[in-house]
């Protein structure tokens, strides 16, 4: 069978390892998960919260990850304080009627976020008009913003104190590393957190 007529289903999953393993040996990858899991793992401590930002499929992590912050990821625990701002349809519904979409997450971050939390933002392209908004404001405030992307994102540097690229520059991929990063610093906060209850 040649390679263009194989399986889109085996031909997506060997693409999505072969994107994992790039992951896992991409050291600029890694150190930028550790920075950010350190980030957040700061800012619960101090009482501060997790606010996440993004755009379809990644609006779905971002709930996602909230979830597994708020809940548990692998063990029993208290829970730590994180918003998906993706969820709420009547304040997503007005602030687009009332100001546009590109003030969807800027607004709530203004009426929800205070100084020292942290802002994660989801964007496979880096270039959304609300998650640009909603990063400069976060900015202004004195948030952590933290920034995870794909290869055509760099330029959301500017506006991340941490910047996760993930290696590949095709969405689901993208996605599908981002979400398994996310996982993976989940587990660094809760064993974290976990340790630090214990040692008290």
């Amino acid at each position: 069978m040649s390679p263009d007529s194989r399986d889109p289903i085996v031909t997506h999953l060997d693409n999505s390892a072969a994107a994992l393993d790039r992951a896992c040996h991409d050291e600029a990858l890694l150190d930028a998960a550790r920075n950010i899991a350190a980030a957040i793992v700061a800012s619960l401590r101090s009482g501060n919260k997790l606010l996440i930002i993004g755009n379809g499929g990644s609006a779905a992590d971002a709930q996602h990850i909230a979830a597994e912050i708020v809940g548990r990821y692998k063990q029993d625990r208290r829970g730590y304080a994180a918003i998906a701002l993706t969820t709420d349809t009547s304040a997503l519904t007005s602030i687009a009627n009332d100001y546009g979409f590109a003030e969807v997450f800027a607004r709530q971050v203004e009426a929800l976020a205070r100084r020292g939390d942290v802002l994660l933002a989801l964007s496979t392209s880096g270039s959304s008009p609300n998650i640009l908004a909603a990063l400069r404001l976060a900015r202004e405030r004195g948030l952590v913003t933290v920034g995870f992307t794909g290869t055509k994102g760099e330029s959301l540097r500017a506006l991340c104190d941490h910047l996760l690229v993930s290696p590949s520059d095709d969405t689901p991929l993208v996605q599908q590393i981002h979400l398994a990063v996310a996982h993976g610093i989940c587990d660094e906060i809760e064993q974290t957190m976990m340790r630090e209850t214990v040692e008290k």
